[in-house]
């Protein structure tokens, strides 16, 4: 597996963790994991740098480019 994929399966697996905490009834919670992840997007969309993303480069690597 490569960064960008894992970063994808990450973003995934919280943002169904939020979900599952909103429908047990722990929405205090699940609106603050879901506002980091929100405000995470918005920095990576004004900056182009995601501080999950540079780390799985770091440790896994760059995925291989498709042309």
């Amino acid at each position: 597996m490569c960064a960008e994929k894992i970063q994808r399966f990450l973003m995934a697996i919280v943002l169904t963790l939020a979900m599952v905490l909103f429908v047990t009834g722990q929405i205090q919670l699940a609106v603050v994991i879901q506002t980091l992840v929100i405000v995470m997007v918005i920095v990576w969309a004004f900056t182009d740098f995601c501080p999950s993303l540079w780390v799985f480069k770091k440790v896994f690597g760059k995925c291989p480019q498709k042309d």
